[in-house]
């Protein structure tokens, strides 16, 4: 597929613009569509038994592996297992962008991706942890001193070579009680999770299947559409590329201490990807099923209106098409030809605007989110 070129987006965003006017106050019509039969029951039950209780129990099984690792480890500091356990953070990292946009029930209530995914880390508060062996992680003020970046740090950032690594959680028993702390409660949050979907969650959240504000559609959709502004789009390309700052911040790129081959751009890609994945309805666990995307295009042909999911999709394929031109580290892309990561941003705006003003206004869904971006 070609990209969308400048003129092509602007372009597309006119038309958005004509087709929904009004929308940028991010408050869809308050008209009900007329004879919206669309089974939302059987949509939900597809999001948690081919996307959510899945992905969390794969994301489980990972992280309770690079903890059981993490613990061998610190027993006995060597190279080999040192090794041993950044593989096994690398599967953790990738297998946290399948869930990292269910932010809702548990999850929410222990801020499960606050404290697996804020970055940049704090390494000097990090370092002070160690040393004083005095910290609370259940803390909010915390929640940058841990999670996988934390362990990004603590495995690959702290020494020049591998046996300097080693021989530092050698020397310090704080340091080896550090690591096992993080991922320990990495597996203690994710477990939380998982049993909360698997006790009885799941049921009430499918049966929630109304059109009210509180619903789990118009939730799970306000919760999808949050995640993909602030922390794939903002976090992952935005905020290093310095859209927001107006100077760029290579260090604040995802996975940053881990060296080649470096995962910061496979995690952004990944996280695109099962983002529309998911808006599409396909699960790699069950096969396809409802979608956001059947949702809009059943709107559509009850009301004769325009083709919204198309251009969503369109959007989504153009973005990773641009998205895979980018340096495989992005720290590198940032330092030495920012104006990638930028052309990346613009093509994820596109995105932005048709889901935030044209899905939701098609939906008949109000943001229930503050946006800090002015977007």
């Amino acid at each position: 597929m070609k990209k969308i070129s400048k003129l092509g987006l602007l372009i597309l965003l006119s038309i958005v613009s004509t087709i929904w006017i009004g929308c940028g106050d991010d408050m869809p019509s308050t008209s009900k569509v007329p004879d919206d039969q669309f089974d939302r029951s059987t949509m939900l039950e597809h999001w948690v038994d081919g996307f959510i209780i899945p992905g969390y129990q794969s994301y489980l099984e990972v992280v309770d592996s690079m903890d059981a690792k993490a613990k061998r480890f610190a027993v006995d500091p060597n190279t080999s297992r040192l090794n041993d356990l950044r593989n096994n953070y690398r599967f953790a990292y990738n297998a946290w962008q399948e869930v990292s946009l269910f932010e809702i029930g548990k999850a929410e209530e222990v801020a499960l991706r606050n404290n697996t995914n804020i970055y940049p880390t704090k390494t000097e508060e990090i370092l002070e942890n160690i040393s004083t062996g005095t910290y609370n992680l259940a803390l909010p003020s915390t929640i940058a001193q841990q999670g996988l970046p934390a362990i990004d740090f603590l495995i690959y950032g702290i020494g020049e070579t591998d046996q300097e690594i080693v021989d530092l959680y050698i020397n310090s028993p704080n340091q080896r009680i550090y690591l096992t702390d993080l991922t320990s409660r990495l597996t203690s949050l994710t477990r939380a999770v998982y049993n909360d979907w698997t006790n009885g969650y799941r049921e009430a959240f499918i049966a929630d299947d109304g059109s009210s504000a509180s619903s789990s559609v118009n939730r799970m959709v306000n919760d999808y559409l949050f995640y993909y502004e602030r922390f794939l789009r903002a976090g992952k390309i935005a905020i290093p590329a310095g859209v927001f700052s107006g100077t760029p911040l290579a260090n604040n790129v995802e996975a940053l201490y881990t060296p080649t081959p470096t995962i910061n751009k496979s995690l952004y890609i990944n996280s695109l990807t099962k983002f529309k994945d998911f808006f599409d309805g396909k699960s790699s666990y069950i096969g396809n099923g409802p979608s956001l995307s059947a949702y809009l295009e059943y709107i559509q042909n009850l009301t004769n209106g325009a083709d919204v999911s198309g251009a969503i999709t369109t959007a989504m394929d153009n973005a990773i098409v641009v998205s895979l031109d980018l340096n495989n580290d992005l720290n590198a892309q940032v330092i030495e030809d920012n104006s990638k990561m930028l052309e990346t941003y613009d093509a994820l705006q596109v995105i932005t605007v048709l889901m935030k003003t044209d899905m939701l206004s098609t939906l008949n869904i109000s943001v229930d989110y503050v946006d800090a971006d002015g977007d």
